[in-house]
């Protein structure tokens, strides 16, 4: 997993355990077969983990907390 889009989600979603969370109810939405929000190559070989981290790195999705909405 590339380390600068490690760091530029964690940075985007704030709390590193909304992180956690967020990247992986992504990632099993990509494996139950949701769209990615991001250009995905049939051979692509990266995990749905990887993809929703490029995902949140990339603010193509929304992690809403209970106090407000974090992009």
């Amino acid at each position: 997993m590339d380390d600068s889009l490690l760091e530029k989600a964690k940075k985007n979603v704030g709390d590193v355990r909304v992180f956690v969370n967020a990247a992986s109810r992504r990632a099993s939405e990509l494996a139950r077969g949701a769209k990615p929000a991001i250009p995905v190559l049939p051979d692509d070989n990266r995990s749905y983990l990887e993809i929703a981290v490029q995902e949140l790195a990339e603010q193509k999705i929304v992690v809403e907390t209970a106090g407000a909405e974090s992009r």
